[in-house]
């Protein structure tokens, strides 16, 4: 973590960031919102994600948005790619140490909920872990006992949702649910997660919130609806290309409510 540390305050200034941003898929472009940005590889920051999944970036952003200096990952690591669930641990510490109080997750999801269609937001209220991993396996302090209740931050999540009235956004709210993909979920388990409550489903984010609250940062996370659980819509093909393209339309949206949020943290 030290040498990422190094890299970033010798390429960027060692001026301290108020939050990280980590962008799902079809979401990157979010990042072109930065001013006087410094662009670094993931490659040449230790520990970052390696690997990687089409439609995410593979770099940090270091720069201002609406006034306040941030760090955006335009990519992420999913446990899905190396069986890892604390793959992203090493970049989040290093957000971390660096300043960051605050944590914001975007991410590309599937709808359980008929009145939420591809296209649109859904602001997540909590998770529910089905994949059954977690983070902190191997983690030997008590610090590894994480209170897990109001993850996603009330006010965060309150301040979010006054902005979106303000903007016009509209920002639906709900519980997603984590499965560790990478096939998408058959329409018995989507059945099965309607079931539990769940709202929207995915293959991430549950792992970062778990890890930042671990770390002590508050956490506001929003899924773009890229489609409709499996069975739940008649005739759709769901795919990654479907993921990719549509998870645009929530990025429009996101790239006005995200900085209105950054510029009140």
């Amino acid at each position: 973590m030290s040498s990422a540390i190094d890299v970033i305050r010798q390429r960027a200034g060692d001026e301290p960031i108020v939050a990280a941003i980590v962008l799902g898929s079809g979401l990157s472009d979010i990042g072109d919102l930065l001013e006087d940005r410094t662009i670094i590889p993931f490659g040449d920051l230790e520990g970052f994600p390696s690997g990687g999944v089409s439609g995410h970036g593979k770099e940090l952003l270091v720069g201002k948005m609406s006034g306040r200096r941030v760090a955006v990952l335009t990519g992420r690591q999913h446990y899905y790619e190396r069986g890892n669930a604390a793959a992203m641990r090493p970049a989040l510490e290093t957000v971390a140490a660096l300043g960051a109080a605050t944590l914001l997750l975007t991410n590309s999801a599937g709808s359980l909920d008929p009145a939420v269609e591809p296209g649109e937001l859904m602001m997540l209220s909590d998770h529910i872990n089905y994949a059954g991993m977690n983070p902190l396996i191997g983690e030997e302090s008590d610090a590894r006992f994480v209170n897990m209740v109001d993850a996603y931050d009330p006010g965060l999540r309150d301040l979010a949702k006054g902005l979106a009235a303000r903007l016009d956004v509209a920002l639906n709210e709900g519980i997603y649910l984590w499965y560790s993909g990478p096939s998408f979920e058959t329409p018995a388990e989507i059945q099965m997660a309607i079931r539990l409550g769940a709202n929207a489903v995915g293959m991430s984010t549950a792992p970062e919130v778990i890890l930042a609250r671990f770390l002590g940062l508050k956490v506001w996370a929003c899924s773009s609806i890229t489609n409709m659980g499996a069975g739940l819509k008649s005739g759709e093909e769901i795919s990654h290309t479907q993921t990719k393209t549509v998870a645009r339309l929530g990025a429009e949206k996101l790239k006005r409510l995200i900085p209105a949020l950054v510029e009140e943290l």
